[in-house]
Parts: C-alpha cells; structure tokens; sequence
C-alpha cells in the first residue's frame, strides 16, 4: 500500500530523515516512535508532500505522492491544529470535510453518533469556533475529522498528546475497532510506548532520521521499547 524507498530530508545540509526502505501492507496499523527530533513528523509530512525529499519517493497505492495528487481522495491525516480551519465551527468543518468525501450533512450526523464519548458534550452544538477550542478538544476535532468518509489511509502524528486520560482510553479503543473492523491502513505516531504498543501490529522506532527496529508487536514489544529507550 505505501512504498517508501531511498527517502531523505536536509535541511542547511544537516540529514534529519534517511530511510532506505519502508513498506506498510494494505490494512496494517503501523507505529512510529522516537525521541523528539527523531524524523517522525518529517516522515509524516513527506508522506503528505507537505514538504519535498531530497532524495527518494513515497508510493501510496501505485502514486508517487510528490508527482501527483490522486492519493489525496482516499488519504486522510490529522497532524496538528493547522490541519483545522479555526473560524469555523467543529459542525461546520465536519460538513466541509464530509463534502469532500461524497457526503451530505445526515450522513456526518449519522456518523458523529459514535464519538459522543470522545466529543464529551464538550464539541459538537457549542457555536465555538475551533480556534477557540482547547488544545485536547481541537485533537479530538481533527482525529475524527480525518476518520470521516472511511479513508483508505489514516496518518495521525501523536494522537494521544493534549488529551485526558479518559479520552486516552477511549481513542485507544476507537483505533483498536478502526483496526479490526476496517481494512484501512493506519499510520500513528506516539511518545507513549504503552498506547502505541497495544493499538499496532508493527512498530518502527527511529533514531536521528534512521530506522533502528522494525517489531511486530508481541508481548515482550512494550519491554524491548522500554529497555532501547532506557539506555
């Protein structure tokens, strides 16, 4: 599903991304970890083309996503609140977003339905713009905006940061059902190894730019991470 091959970033000549191989399967929900700095956001947002490699490509589906836009209807991704538009309200945008998707507003309706526990009475019919939301609250905005339409791909750059415990809990559970009940593939990045460890099946661990293990999760995944990152 998503090829990437020879794929680096500099920046002022400084390698902060150098990946040589990566390829994530159709339908696998794959982890991304490391310290800050690592290149996990630089991967994500070249995955995205919202910066250009210096070397090397990433192939979605059979599309090189810096030579054309054809990835972009079935890629959803929420990275941080620049993602959201702020003067409008979370209703608002999810209709945006649903529109784009093929949509109309009783579909979105219909689907908002599931996330009254994430949304916590504290989102959906407030007439509060998101630019007004609290941090946690935009990230609960931009995770489920970016689930709208079933999407055949879903990046999420650190999905857990910002939010409540409960909500922690509950995303991890939402994300857990989005893996087993859909064919979707998912890219997630996260500072917290218990969480990433217990939603994906594969988790990559990079170190200044470079992957330094590829695990299939297992039992001993969350004390292998744990001893790598104790060092």
């Amino acid at each position: 599903m998503i090829k990437t091959t020879e794929l680096s970033k500099k920046y002022g000549g400084i390698t902060v991304l150098n990946i040589e191989s990566i390829e994530i399967p159709k339908g696998q929900t794959f982890g991304l970890v490391g310290n800050n700095g690592a290149g996990k956001t630089t991967y994500f947002n070249l995955l995205l083309d919202l910066i250009k490699p210096t070397t090397g490509h990433v192939i979605n589906n059979e599309i090189q996503v810096n030579t054309s836009e054809d990835w972009k209807p079935f890629t959803a991704a929420f990275i941080d609140e620049t993602f959201l538009i702020g003067y409008l309200t979370a209703e608002e945008y999810f209709y945006f977003i649903g529109e784009l998707r093929g949509m109309n507003k009783a579909d979105v309706d219909a689907f908002l339905v599931q996330f009254s526990e994430i949304f916590n009475d504290e989102i959906i019919g407030k007439k509060k713009y998101l630019r007004d939301l609290s941090k946690g609250n935009q990230k609960k905005a931009g995770i489920v905006a970016a689930l709208i339409g079933n999407p055949e791909v879903i990046i999420l750059d650190e999905p857990f940061a910002n939010l409540d415990p409960t909500t922690q809990i509950r995303l991890k559970k939402l994300l857990s059902e989005l893996a087993k009940n859909s064919n979707a593939t998912v890219l997630i990045s996260s500072h917290d190894l218990g969480h990433i460890t217990e939603v994906c099946e594969r988790i990559v661990v990079l170190d200044k730019g470079n992957v330094v293990k590829d695990l299939k999760t297992s039992e001993e995944t969350l004390k292998e991470l744990e001893a790598y990152f104790s060092v």
